[in-house]
């Protein structure tokens, strides 16, 4: 059973840290589709709608047996859900995304722990014991991943590679502090930010969901069709020009169909497992994995510039992420209880490129 309880905890590490690779690269896709002109709201429906599509099959397949009838407090659950975790985060994170880069969006989203850390003690989901060991850890750790975060996006250092972006190479410079929009820069910091506390909710509210209705997909499709709707009136409220829902450009519907697919519905229902899980708190610790990654397929796909800050800060985001998990493990109220197999059988884990839909 020990061995049980510690290949669960392994699954749960690489199931986030695996939806969190995806959701940097997702980032990194929706900028350049952004620098294209689309609205950000035409691609947050198309990529709502995308998720919807894709995870319906295996909610179908799975969950048709297991699923709870939909009453009207369950509609409404997913309904606020939806907007929470996908309408508001969607408007806010890509109107931020616009005005900064990848690399800032997804590092201003690593102070995400912080957040949930403080609206999961002022809820009473968290407790911290500042007199042990563990809960010390827990603390210094998320500093410190912040401090790497915050680092990386406000330091940039030397440069380290010879890289000239596409701007760069057309006589531009897309970096928000030189361009034209380089006013707007601190505005979209700010709706980072905003974007930050919302998800921050989104994932304490989460908890509640899982344990009145534990169906992932289900809840995820449910989730995302709420949320199509809504973002479809959003964007019809900024702009009602027919010829902004056309996608003519390949990577365009690429960017759509990856960030439905990956960065919406896989990364949704891999965190919703891991907030059941382990909680909304361990959960969101692994956010900073999104910024590493955004900011190595920063340089690789938009060919922008690397810096000292981007190794320094990455760095010290992974020390602050092992000291809070060494924390997480030494607290014996956080280890998960052994199954027993008399009240509910165990979930088996299946480790692999399946484990996210196989329970």
């Amino acid at each position: 059973m020990g061995e049980r309880v510690k290949c669960d905890e392994h699954g749960v590490v690489l199931v986030i840290v695996l939806s969190n690779m995806g959701m940097g690269l997702g980032n990194v896709v929706m900028r350049k589709a952004l620098d294209g002109g689309i609205n950000h709201m035409v691609i947050a429906t198309y990529r709502l709608a995308v998720s919807a599509l894709f995870l319906s099959p295996f909610a179908l397949l799975f969950e048709r047996k297991s699923r709870p009838k939909l009453t009207l407090t369950v509609l409404c659950q997913h309904f606020l859900s939806g907007l929470l975790g996908a309408t508001l985060v969607q408007y806010f994170g890509l109107l931020g995304l616009t005005y900064t880069s990848a690399t800032v969006t997804c590092a201003l989203f690593s102070i995400l722990p912080a957040f949930t850390f403080i609206l999961a003690l002022l809820s009473r989901i968290e407790t911290l014991d500042l007199k042990s060991k563990a809960g010390i850890a827990k603390v210094v750790g998320t500093h410190v991943c912040i401090s790497g975060a915050l680092l990386l996006t406000f330091y940039k250092g030397l440069p380290i590679s010879n890289l000239r972006s596409e701007s760069e190479v057309n006589g531009t410079d897309s970096h928000p502090m030189k361009n034209k929009a380089h006013n707007k820069w601190l505005l979209g910091c700010l709706f980072n930010i905003v974007a930050d506390i919302v998800l921050s909710l989104w994932m304490l509210f989460q908890t509640k969901i899982t344990v009145t209705f534990p169906c992932k997909y289900s809840s995820t499709v449910l989730m995302s069709i709420f949320a199509t709707f809504q973002c479809a009136l959003l964007s019809l409220i900024e702009t009602r020009d027919i010829k902004g829902w056309i996608l003519r450009d390949k990577f365009d519907i690429f960017a759509v169909i990856y960030a439905g697919v990956v960065g919406q519905g896989i990364a949704t229902v891999a965190t919703t497992w891991c907030i059941k899980k382990r909680g909304p708190l361990f959960t969101s610790l692994f956010t900073p994995v999104m910024l590493m990654s955004a900011s190595l397929f920063d340089v690789v796909i938009l060919r922008r510039q690397m810096y000292l800050s981007s190794i320094i800060g990455s760095g010290i985001v992974v020390v602050g992420l092992y000291v809070y998990l060494w924390g997480q493990f030494q607290d014996p109220k956080d280890v998960p209880s052994e199954p027993t197999g008399k009240l509910e059988p165990p979930e088996p884990i299946n480790h692999g490129s399946v484990q996210l839909f196989i329970e």
